[in-house]
């Protein structure tokens, strides 16, 4: 049986534990009512700041989860782990190399219950985590369709991924991505900054995931719960 403890999630704020964020803030967010708080980061994640983060989450009711890149991170506590592949990336490494080096380490260790595989495509060539993977990023729609479909068709893989990272995305491009998919929860990262592109994005994915706009606007930062998830709009600290 495949962990499903993500299957009902349509919003998600993801936080980076190298970036700094203060209680006022972190409190805003784990009461904001978003379905999870991802934790999460290209660079910069460590095992300590990791676990600081958490810590500091897991004073509230909100589902916390964790995506597992470096398994010198492999924090235990979360609520569930993403293991995430790079579908579109030439290097090895990325799609399965990691994986096999820390699974014969670390293996026997593992979760698998709350574990669920996470195939990303990323979309944005200017991205950190394009540039850190080797990404190629700048794909048809035919050829993103074509990696859409070994991931899900294919590999099977739970959750996919559609990752802009920094911009937002061709939202066209998206909804022919969903309409693709047979199995695979869909989530969308990239250029959120506010409820009306939270609303757009949330019309072609299962789950939207909302990242930089936090440290930059928390007030747009928590107005997209509200135009995902209508019943947010009554809580007073949303609005």
């Amino acid at each position: 049986m495949l962990p499903t403890f993500y299957s009902e999630w349509r919003h998600v704020f993801k936080l980076d534990p190298e970036r700094e964020i203060d209680d006022e803030t972190l409190d805003a967010l784990c009461l904001s009512g978003t379905d999870a708080i991802l934790v999460g980061g290209s660079s910069g994640v460590t095992f300590d700041n990791t676990v600081d983060l958490m810590s500091r989450i897991r004073r509230y009711e909100v589902p916390c989860a964790f995506e597992l890149s470096d398994p010198t991170c492999g924090v235990p506590g979360f609520d569930g782990y993403f293991i995430p592949s790079v579908l579109n990336t030439k290097r090895s490494e990325w799609l399965i190399g990691h994986h096999v080096d820390a699974l014969r380490e670390f293996g026997h260790l593992m979760p698998w219950e709350s574990i669920a595989g996470e195939a990303y495509l990323v979309l944005n060539p200017d991205s950190t985590v394009a540039r850190l993977t080797g990404a190629e990023a700048n794909l048809a729609p035919n050829e993103a369709l074509a990696y859409v479909q070994v991931a899900d068709r294919l590999w099977n893989v739970p959750v996919l991924y559609v990752e802009y990272s920094g911009i937002f995305g061709d939202m066209d491009l998206l909804k022919r991505i969903k309409s693709n998919l047979k199995q695979a929860h869909l989530f969308y990262g990239g250029g959120i900054d506010g409820p009306d592109k939270a609303e757009q994005a949330a019309a072609a994915a299962d789950t939207i995931v909302v990242g930089n706009v936090i440290y930059d606007n928390l007030g747009a930062a928590l107005a997209t719960v509200g135009a995902v998830k209508p019943a947010a709009k009554e809580q007073d600290h949303v609005f």
